[in-house]
């Protein structure tokens, strides 16, 4: 570690201790969620609906990904990819109940249940249920050796680099108590050269694994096309001038216009407009009669 004169750390006087210790209350907005440990911290069982998929998820970037899977395997006429969505609520902690974190003992959204198995099998982080759903019903992942092996390519690209923009950039433009200019400068930096990847490739292919609509573009498309779009972070696609990425642009309006992308974004979605908020999803016919302006409940 080079040498750093404490007086100009953040704050002034701030230097690591030896052993670093938790202290409670630490983490801005998400303070109460934040722990050093894992396990649960209350017994709670989870709801199961009567299709063979349950899916335990929140609207967030990653939580959305599973949901437009699942609504592209049904468009795509997979009946056996007919699923129950139940809201996790993070703020809440309902992510450290028991059987929470049974489904996932990483404690985070999405995890998804299997019930046509044998055993139940439960499938965690969303890279890899899109894998999983991809694989088990043959779908979205391209059969030819280049196609499979461009579309988990990208899939893992999009697993490493979401941290940087959402635990990263996100975080401290939007969510920390204070702004701290290094942190900014630092993230949009890395932002901005991942919009650049981003785009330098869609300028020679329609779609991240070429030709083919694929789990690579589902898994980008909440981070990154969410981002191009507007709808990411309050005024990060002006601070980051996303516009300017005419490529990444054409791709994220060309799959934003997609049915099951519209309806799989809406899966246990608790923010924003009422219209476009599905908080369970049990059947089709849900999002034409239980979106929250029709139920009427916050």
């Amino acid at each position: 570690m080079t040498e750093k004169s404490p007086e100009n750390n953040f704050p002034a006087g701030y230097e690591p201790p030896e052993v670093w210790e938790w202290e409670k209350g630490n983490g801005g907005q998400f303070a109460n969620i934040n722990r050093p440990i894992a396990g649960p911290t209350h017994d709670k069982a989870l709801p199961v609906g009567r299709h063979p998929l349950q899916l335990y998820s929140l609207a967030t970037p990653n939580g959305q990904k599973v949901g437009i899977m699942l609504e592209e395997l049904l468009a795509a006429g997979h009946t056996g990819a007919e699923y129950d969505a139940w809201l996790i609520k993070i703020g809440d902690g309902d992510q450290f109940g028991s059987d929470f974190v049974k489904a996932n003992p990483n404690s985070k959204i999405p995890a998804l249940v299997d019930r046509s198995t044998p055993e139940p099998t439960r499938v965690f982080e969303s890279g890899s249920i899109l894998l999983y759903l991809a694989e088990k019903f043959g779908a979205f992942l391209p059969t030819d050796h280049k196609g499979r092996t461009e579309a988990i390519n990208w899939l893992f690209w999009q697993m490493a680099s979401g941290p940087y923009l959402g635990g990263g950039f996100g975080h401290f433009y939007a969510y920390a108590p204070v702004h701290i200019k290094y942190a900014i400068d630092r993230f949009a930096m890395e932002a901005k050269r991942q919009l650049d990847v981003l785009d330098r490739h869609l300028a020679e292919n329609q779609y991240f694994a070429g030709s083919e609509y694929s789990i690579a573009d589902i898994a980008v498309w909440p981070w990154y096309g969410n981002l191009a779009r507007g709808q990411s972070y309050p005024k990060a696609d002006v601070f980051l001038d996303v516009k300017s990425y005419k490529n990444l642009q054409r791709w994220a309006n060309e799959i934003a216009e997609r049915p099951a992308v519209k309806r799989g974004r809406m899966v246990n979605r608790m923010n924003g407009d009422p219209s476009e908020q599905l908080h369970e999803r049990h059947d089709a016919s849900d999002f034409d009669t239980k979106t929250q302006d029709k139920i009427g409940k916050a």
